[in-house]
């Protein structure tokens, strides 16, 4: 299984954005990972579709989107015009996800379902159908820079069980805490994409390409 890094720019220079952009991707990352919270549905405010239409053009890489807000359809198309490739919404929000998520892929836009900590894992049973990526949160959505929780890793095992069960070529990503020690034990429970803020864009530029590596384990 080859897997995929995904950089979390919620971690980069935002000084920089579109630079930052731009070097990750020349390092080597498979996605670019996009944090988008709204101060409501998650206890931090971060960037919204105008954000992500500005560094579109500095990468050719897809845009992983990953809706931390409620509600989630009013701004489903605003994502797609500014040129997200991946739009996950989490299962927690008020709003019914799967309409969001049908919504998602009627422009032909990849969906993705996102799982907090405490949500069971067996949620995304009823989406198998229609989505293409599962995010198992490894932390509680908010923040960068928080502590990997171990019991995320019987939940990666279980759904990779689940994927695999349904004949359909579903990415299941791991958001939250990775870092160059615990990586292959997620790699190891079925992750085929590893989301890495703080850890990519650690050390600055010269060091991306080194780590984006490390992570991927090669």
């Amino acid at each position: 299984m080859s897997v995929k890094i995904s950089p979390s720019i919620l971690a980069s220079d935002f000084s920089a954005l579109g630079d930052e952009v731009q070097r990750i991707t020349s390092a080597g990352a498979d996605y670019v990972h996009v944090d988008v919270m709204d101060g409501h549905f998650v206890p931090n405010i971060t960037m919204g579709p105008n954000v992500v239409k500005s560094v579109r053009d500095r990468s050719d890489l897809p845009f992983d989107v990953h809706l931390m807000i409620d509600p989630v359809q009013p701004y489903i198309e605003n994502f797609v015009d500014a040129g997200s490739n991946i739009i996950t919404v989490h299962h927690e929000t008020n709003d019914d996800t799967k309409s969001c998520i049908q919504k998602i892929k009627s422009f032909g836009v990849k969906a993705g379902l996102a799982i907090n900590p405490e949500t069971e894992w067996e949620v995304a049973k009823q989406y198998m159908e229609e989505i293409d990526m599962i995010i198992v949160m490894s932390v509680h959505p908010g923040f960068g820079g928080q502590k990997f929780i171990p019991s995320a890793l019987k939940k990666l095992e279980a759904i990779r069980k689940e994927i695999d069960q349904s004949g359909r070529s579903i990415e299941l990503e791991i958001d939250g805490g990775v870092d160059f020690d615990n990586v292959q034990s997620t790699i190891d429970a079925g992750a085929n994409v590893i989301v890495a803020g703080t850890t990519t864009f650690k050390g600055g530029p010269d060091k991306y390409a080194n780590n984006i590596e490390q992570l991927r384990g090669s």
